[in-house]
């Protein structure tokens, strides 16, 4: 299962994320997504637990639960939504229309 981890101090490192999803079953992977620009946190993760069972233990264990001085979000993430080209959502253009009206 792959869990969503909101809300994560931004000086926690992905071990420390790892560290503390591994009381709960094996983990296959923990990351922290970072800004493209920056480097920086964006201060949430994913943590992905093949076990079901520990997955859900893990949830609701830590759900609302201190991490490094903040109440951390963790619940099961959901699946990408694909994202069109051109961001902030905005249908794209034909090529030559600027938008301008002759």
């Amino acid at each position: 299962m792959n869990i969503y981890v909101g809300n994560i101090p931004y000086g926690v490192n992905e071990s420390d994320l790892r560290n503390a999803f591994e009381a709960f079953g094996e983990v296959a992977s923990a990351r922290i997504i970072n800004d493209r620009e920056t480097g920086r946190s964006k201060g949430f993760g994913f943590v992905e637990i093949n076990d079901n069972d520990a997955a859900q233990k893990a949830i609701d264990s830590l759900n609302g639960s201190e991490f490094g001085g903040r109440k951390i979000v963790v619940n099961e993430a959901r699946p990408r939504e694909d994202r069109r080209p051109g961001g902030f959502g905005a249908p794209r253009r034909p090529a030559g229309d600027h938008g301008f009206r002759r």
